[in-house]
């Protein structure tokens, strides 16, 4: 995973948006796309930014395909950011 590629896909806010959608459980495709006012192949572009860097993954079934948070990934940006910060008792 490159961080370049999640500041990257978390600077848009359609796929920040997308993220807070997968907080509660994975979606299908259709199902975010109906969340937005913007074309399934806007939606289907997001979906490949936000996979790309690994901040989501994909399950085919069927004819559908699931999305879903990648927890692990959203975890070791959030530990990056909390080192960046720092925790010396000083704030």
């Amino acid at each position: 995973m490159g961080i370049q590629n999640t500041m990257k896909a978390l600077s848009d806010p359609i796929r920040r948006e997308i993220l807070n959608l997968l907080k509660g459980g994975r979606m299908s495709a259709g199902d975010i796309v109906e969340r937005f006012e913007v074309t399934g192949a806007s939606i289907s572009r997001h979906l490949s930014v936000l996979k790309d860097a690994d901040l989501i993954r994909d399950r085919r079934e069927g004819k559908y395909i699931y999305y879903e948070l990648n927890a692990s990934v959203l975890e070791e940006i959030m530990l990056w950011i909390a080192d960046l910060k720092g925790d010396n008792g000083n704030d």
